[in-house]
This record gives structure tokens, C-alpha cells and sequence, in this order.
């Protein structure tokens, strides 16, 4: 049976299913047939009966079973794809709450009702899930007053029906797409930044959990494929984790992984994803043959579009990247859309997908957990999420162009941005701009600190925290100060008592002077000055906590507003045809 005929029995249509309490004025799922002809009287007792489908979805009413989490519509709600008193309800029950679950691969974002669970039991849908403990390898759980960094990973692993036959059969499966998803701290915009899996980069040491509950470290190692940060020796999504925070200097909170399968089951569950040629296209290794203009893909059509180097750009991976950011953009928008929100039949073959497709970490194992995840980023406009790559070059040690490494002049700016919270989409910063707010004026206080005179850098005093910089960076930075910037009456003092997301200079008023010396030498953002209330004694130092967002010393902590020019981005709701 497939995933869209669960929840019905002889034809009958779920959106059918949902019937009134008489005693609560609600509509309420019941998932078998003599729920929706009998009610029982308010009060009795309910009868055991059979399961309504499948045998791992049993009846609520089953002795032992788990009950279905049923949200309850609002009076006077019709229930979801019905009508009440002879009128249509204008974009469907559930539509309006929907909730975001991210898959990987390159089909990364799925974006699902958030009325999913009235259709398909939490347990149910809970064993569909893959968990992989990967130990500390992430920040140990994203949180709701900062930014949220996802990594979703797509895996070339020829697993599942069909896709034996698309070579290397027997792959261990690598990171052959990964996209980092930052999403903003005040959840207005989200950054989805493509790491090609040919960069040349460092893989660090990468603790691993084995079958058996033990750990085994796997050795890192240096100018190697990005790619190999998965499945090679032994390593798994963690390790991906830990190489993309050695690449951009982020800390990853989660990962979500998937296979070629997801693809397929996805596109073809969401009635397929609409895509634009701009010419003929007959690609003999992804077997993709379609002529210019639109067409709606879904299946193995799907998979071969996004698969394909040979039929856009200049045939490389860095141009099937931006194929791969058309399709996801255009499949977040058949998401989003009416037909999509309100359709019980595509809410129920999609969660049932979603989940089968998905492998994630230990943090957000379960169906409870997404949920949580998925209320951090349902509201996120599709104007404000911005696809981009990290910028490359071709690899200079190499006579035949194969791989590429980073282009620190376009790259540099555009992580800092990133890491800097700042968001890449132009329409963003223009509605941002129009609002007046008090955040708007605590900012121009924080600006106004670093105008005025600086004091001479023999002048500046200073104590130096470590407060969640790589290890050294106290020491590191106390040289750094004292030989290349002759800030001499600087202390090192380890550790900070607590550790901090971002660096923090603390200042009285009468060290202003000072304050806006050190802050132009380190490049502190104006947010990183804490002014005290009362001026400080004579000779007493400013306390320098550096914090998470520390990447070294002569590194400036200010994030750029503008993306470098270069840069290739693309915006969520724009479609774009490939070319």
C-alpha cells in the first residue's frame, strides 16, 4: 500500500475522516470508517478496533497502541481539504501552519504542513527515521535566541531500488552535495551556502561511534577532496561536520542526510518539481533528454536533472551546483504553494517520504524534535533564503583542472557575513531598513561608541580571556597585540569563567579612548563594546573575552554588509532556467 491510501480503508478519502464533536464543536480525525458513520455517545466507552491500515501504523483504539497527535482546529474550522456549511475555506485548515523539514541531497529542503501529524501516528513515523550518534560533533542542540546552522548532506551511496545501474555500485557513499542552511537568529532570513565536494581542504581528526558503543578515531588528513569527508575510512556525517567548521569557521548544531532514493520518492510525492531549459538537453551519463523550455519533473526525470554535468554551464560541478540550487528553489516554492498546503493526500505521501528518506543526528531523532525545529524556521519568506557557493578557484597544482580551492578574497567576506548574521538578500535589508525600532537606535548608540579620538596603543590596557576561540587564543592574541601593534599593557589570563557565542570588549566611559583603539586594531564589530555604567579607576584594564566567533589574531571580527562581488547567488523565489 502506498504511503498517499494510509489512513483510508474502501476509497475513502482522509480529508473524508475528519468528523464533528458534537460535545467540543471541533472536527477530530478518526482514521477508520465506523468513526466517521458512528459516533459513540459522549462518555461511553470506546470498543477496541482493527487497525485501519498498515500493520505498523495500528488503531488508535487498539489495546496498548499509541494514540495519533491529533490537532485540534479552532471552532468553527472546516477540517483539512473539506467544507463546512457549503463553503470553501479559504487556503485550507492546516495550511497556514506549516512546518520546514529539511532533507539533504540535492533535494535538501522539503517543506511540509505542520498539520502532518494529524494524518500519520508520531510512532509510526518515528521508526521511519535513521539516527546516527555523532558525539560532540555538533554544538549539542541548535537554540532559540541564536542563529541555527544545519548541514545537509547528500550522499552519492547507490542504495535503494534502481540505482545500481548509475556506476560506482559499490560506493561507501561521500559527501557528494553538502549545503550549509544558516538561518538568522530572528528567523527572518536563512542562507544556504553549497560547499563543492572537489575543494581541496583539510579533514580533521574525527572521533567516530562504532556498532558495538566504542569510539575509534579516524586520522584526519591534508589536501584531500571535500567529498571524502564522508564514507571514506570509516567516517561518518560527524566528520563532515567538524570539516565544514574547519572550512567556514561555523559551528554546525545539526546534520540531515539522504540518498538518490529521496529524490526520486520526493519529486514524484509532491507531483513534481516544474524546471526551465534554456536549450535541448540529451545527456548520455544522467540519461536526461528534454527539449528547451518547461517542464515538471518527478522520479528518475528528477534525478537525472540534478545529476547531470554535461548538459549545463561549462560541465563541471561548480555549474551543476547552481542546476541543483534552480530545482531546490523551484521544489521550496511547489511547498509553499495552495495546492500543496492543503491537499491531505500529498500531506500523507510526503511525511511518509520525508521521514523514510531522512538520516539525522541523535539531537533531533525524533518526530518531537523536527517538530521543534521545524516552529524555528516555518516563517522564513522565500525571498529572504539566498542560495550561494563558496567561491573557488581552479587548484594551481594541478595541469589538468580537477579540483579547486578557496578564493580567500570573495570567500573571507562572504563567511563573515555568514558568521556575522548578516543576510545576503537584498530584499531583506531593504524591508530591514524601513523599520524603525528600537533595535534600530540601540545599534546607533553601539556605532556612535566607535567614533572619537583612539588612545595610543602604548595607552591601551587590557585583560585577555579566552572565552571559546580555538585553544592558544589568548596567548596568540597577547603576542599578536604586543609585537605587531605595540599594545604593551596587555595581559593574558586563560580562560574565561563561561564561555560566549561572540567576542566581548567591556569598558568603563572614561576608556572610550581606548576601547575604540583596540577595536579598530582586532576589526570589533560595534555590537562586541559593553560600556559599564560608572568610569574605572586609574591603570584598572578593559577585560577582552574572545568568543566563539575568534578565528585568530589579525582576523577582523566585522562582517562585510555587501556580498563580494563575483559572488554567485540566487534568492528562493525566483525561477531561474538553466542554461
Amino acid at each position: 500500500m502506498d504511503a498517499a491510501s494510509r489512513g483510508r480503508a474502501d476509497e475513502i478519502d482522509p480529508a473524508d475522516q475528519w468528523v464533528l464533536n458534537p460535545r467540543t464543536g471541533n472536527y477530530e480525525l478518526r482514521l477508520d470508517r465506523s468513526a466517521a458513520q458512528q459516533r459513540p455517545s459522549v462518555g461511553a466507552p470506546r470498543r477496541a478496533r482493527k487497525a485501519p491500515v498498515a500493520p505498523e501504523a495500528p488503531s488508535p483504539d487498539a489495546p496498548g497502541a499509541p494514540s495519533p497527535v491529533v490537532p485540534k482546529p479552532r471552532r468553527g474550522d472546516a477540517p483539512p481539504g473539506g467544507r463546512r456549511g457549503g463553503r470553501s475555506r479559504k487556503g485550507g485548515g492546516g495550511g497556514r501552519r506549516k512546518a520546514l523539514v529539511i532533507t539533504g541531497g540535492t533535494l535538501a529542503f522539503l517543506l511540509v504542513g505542520g498539520s502532518v501529524a494529524a494524518y500519520l501516528y508520531y510512532d509510526h513515523l518515528n521508526g521511519n527515521l535513521n539516527v546516527t550518534d555523532i558525539g560532540n560533533a555538533g554544538s549539542g542542540g541548535f537554540k532559540k535566541d541564536q542563529p541555527v546552522n544545519i548541514l545537509v548532506i547528500g550522499t552519492d551511496k547507490r542504495s535503494g531500488a534502481g540505482n545500481e545501474g548509475y556506476g560506482d555500485k559499490d560506493s561507501v557513499g561521500h559527501a557528494d552535495t553538502t549545503i550549509l542552511f544558516h538561518v538568522s537568529k530572528d528567523r527572518s532570513n536563512a542562507t544556504a551556502l553549497s560547499i563543492p565536494r572537489d575543494l581541496i581542504t583539510t579533514i580533521p581528526d574525527c572521533p567516530t561511534k562504532q556498532p558495538d558503543g566504542s569510539t575509534k578515531n579516524i586520522p584526519g588528513e591534508k589536501g584531500v577532496r571535500f567529498n571524502t569527508s564522508l564514507g571514506q575510512a570509516g567516517r561518518d556525517p560527524g566528520c563532515t561536520m567538524r570539516t565544514v567548521k574547519e572550512i567556514t569557521g561555523i559551528q554546525i548544531d545539526h546534520f540531515m542526510m539522504v540518498d538518490f532514493n529521496a529524490v526520486k520518492n520526493l519529486s514524484t510525492a509532491v507531483g513534481g518539481v516544474p524546471v526551465c531549459l534554456d536549450k535541448d538537453v540529451n545527456d548520455k551519463d544522467s540519461k536526461l533528454k528534454l527539449s528547451a523550455g518547461e517542464h515538471t519533473l518527478q522520479g528518475e526525470e528528477a534525478l537525472a536533472f540534478v545529476r547531470t554535468r554535461h548538459a549545463f554551464g561549462n560541465q563541471s560541478d561548480l555549474d551543476r551546483i547552481k542546476t541543483q540550487q534552480q530545482f531546490l528553489g523551484s521544489m521550496m516554492r511547489q511547498m509553499k504553494s495552495k495546492e500543496t498546503l492543503t491537499s491531505p493526500k500529498k500531506f500523507l505521501s510526503l511525511a511518509e517520504v520525508a521521514t523514510k528518506s531522512l538520516t539525522v543526528d541523535s539531537g533531533i531523532g525524533s518526530i518531537n524534535k523536527l517538530t521543534d525545529l521545524a516552529g524555528e524556521l516555518k516563517d522564513i519568506d522565500l525571498k529572504n533564503i539566498s542560495f550561494t557557493t563558496l567561491p573557488v578557484v581552479d587548484n594551481p597544482a594541478e595541469r589538468v583542472k580537477a579540483t579547486v580551492v578557496i578564493s580567500p578574497s570573495q570567500a573571507d567576506p562572504l563567511l563573515q557575513m555568514i558568521r556575522g548574521d548578516v543576510s545576503l538578500t537584498e530584499v531583506e535589508k531593504k524591508e530591514k531598513a524601513a523599520k524603525q525600532s528600537a533595535e534600530a537606535a540601540d545599534k546607533a548608540k553601539q556605532d556612535a561608541l566607535l567614533q572619537g579620538e583612539k588612545a595610543p596603543a602604548g595607552e591601551v590596557r587590557v585583560d585577555i580571556f579566552n572565552g571559546g576561540g580555538p585553544s592558544g587564543s589568548a596567548s596568540s592574541t597577547l603576542t599578536w597585540l604586543q609585537i605587531n601593534k605595540g599594545v604593551t599593557k596587555a595581559s593574558n589570563l586563560g580562560n574565561a569563567p563561561a564561555k560566549v557565542e561572540t567576542t566581548q570588549l567591556e569598558f568603563a566611559p572614561n576608556q572610550a579612548d581606548q576601547a575604540r583603539a583596540l577595536a579598530d586594531m582586532m576589526g570589533l564589530p560595534a555590537s562586541a563594546l559593553k560600556v559599564a555604567a560608572a568610569d574605572a579607576a586609574p591603570k584598572t584594564p578593559m577585560k577582552l573575552t574572545l568568543g566563539a566567533d575568534f578565528k585568530g589574531a589579525g582576523i577582523s571580527l566585522s562582517a562585510p554588509q555587501e556580498v563580494p562581488e563575483g559572488v554567485q547567488r540566487v534568492e528562493a523565489d525566483k525561477a531561474i532556467c538553466a542554461k
